[in-house]
Parts: C-alpha cells; structure tokens; sequence
C-alpha cells in the first residue's frame, strides 16, 4: 500500500477539536468558528449568518457542523444561503469536519462552520 502526505495548499486543516475548542492548522480557537480560505472567524452560530455569507464566491460547498449531533439548520438561514448558490450540507461537527479535510485535500473549494461538540 502506498501512503501519500496529504498538502492543504495555504488553507487550514481542522487538527483537532474536544468539549468547546477546535484546533485549526494547529491553533486552538475556542467556541464555534467559520473556516474559509481567507482564514478562521468566530461564528455566533445559527443566528449569525455574515460569517457564513463570507464563503460566498470562495468555495463551492460549505459544511456545517451542528455540534455533538446532526440536526437541521434553521429553513430561513438555509434559504438565504442556498439563494446565493452556496451549497450547504449539515452533518454533526465530527464528521462536517473530516469532510472538509478529505476534500480540502483534494484541492477542493470548501469551507466549514462549527459548533462545540
């Protein structure tokens, strides 16, 4: 079998993340966080849409983590999200995570917002 390094190409991989905290490109950053291309912001979290509106025309997918569990995202918040032609899929924040390492090093246009687990 052969292993290749896997490179994220000047964007930040989710290192780790624990009870309230994210390590993102070996920074640790308590609460929910919004990671782009253009680096880690603070998320309010559902309530908080700028964040999530600043993937707009910087990736193609945005993943959003809701915590411990998969859940729903408010309508009202995916509606306006998905009128700008993000595409958004919800999981739990441990795989929304995983995801967006897989594709980041795929060279894809992600990004992902998380919620503590």
């Amino acid at each position: 079998m052969r292993l290749n390094e896997v490179t994220f190409s000047g964007s930040l991989p989710v290192d780790g993340y624990g009870p309230g905290f994210f390590r993102v490109g070996g920074t640790v950053h308590e609460g929910a966080v919004v990671i782009l291309p253009t680096g880690v912001t603070p998320w309010g979290g559902m309530a908080d849409a700028d964040p999530l509106l600043a993937a707009v025309g910087e990736v193609d997918v945005l993943f959003i983590g809701t915590g411990a569990e998969p859940a729903h995202i408010p309508r009202a918040l995916r509606d306006r999200l998905e009128a700008t032609g993000l595409g958004v899929e919800t999981m739990a924040s441990g795989p929304a995570a995983r995801t967006y390492n897989v594709l980041l090093g795929e060279g894809r246009r992600v990004g992902v917002a998380l919620l503590p687990v």
